[in-house]
């Protein structure tokens, strides 16, 4: 079994609703990118990262860069760790609205365009060829991995904080939970 690790991006510049629907980090996220850049660079050498994986999203891809400069990587970009799917009918601005319902229920009850249920467990499966990688994602992504790890049905299993780092093994078949990151204090956000 080989390592890898699930980062949630940093603190971003806005929040979901407002105007910028790709915003960077803000000051307080750059620092917590540096800090995931730090816990990941002070792991033993056979657990360090020697890939950089992250979701298209600015606030992922900024939160990414540090480690990858520190690493002397690239950052590749891959969707299939990205942020859950808007239904194509659903505004900007009634987004939120919409993610308060799912994170209240069951993957299997998520109304939208597609299979929600094997969406999340896609975005599981897509970690499993990432030994030794660092990746950064998104906090319903995030969730999406730890309720299939957890065989648990439920939208919102876990609370990670911005840049928390979840510890995972994989085989190249499976993918099992070493330790969960740090959950947030408060609400998504």
């Amino acid at each position: 079994m080989s390592r890898l690790y699930l980062i949630r991006h940093g603190k971003p510049a806005a929040v979901w609703g407002e105007a910028d629907d790709d915003p960077g980090l803000d000051a307080q996220g750059q620092a917590q990118a540096e800090a995931a850049r730090d816990f990941l660079l002070s792991l033993p050498e056979a657990e360090r990262p020697t890939r950089v994986v992250s979701s298209p999203l600015r606030r992922c891809r900024e939160t990414a860069m540090p480690t990858a400069a520190a690493l002397g990587v690239e950052i590749e970009i891959d969707a299939s760790v990205g942020e859950i799917p808007t239904p194509a009918n659903l505004s900007q601005e009634a987004r939120p609205a919409w993610l308060r319902e799912v994170f209240q229920g069951r993957w299997a009850d998520v109304q939208g365009d597609l299979d929600y249920e094997a969406w999340r467990r896609q975005v599981a499966a897509s970690l499993t060829a990432r030994a030794g990688t660092a990746v950064f994602s998104h906090y319903v992504a995030i969730n999406a991995v730890m309720s299939v790890l957890q065989d648990d049905p439920r939208v919102l299993v876990f609370r990670p904080d911005h840049a928390s780092v979840s510890v995972l093994e994989t085989d190249g078949q499976g993918l099992s939970l070493v330790q969960a990151g740090r959950e947030a204090q408060t609400g998504v956000l």
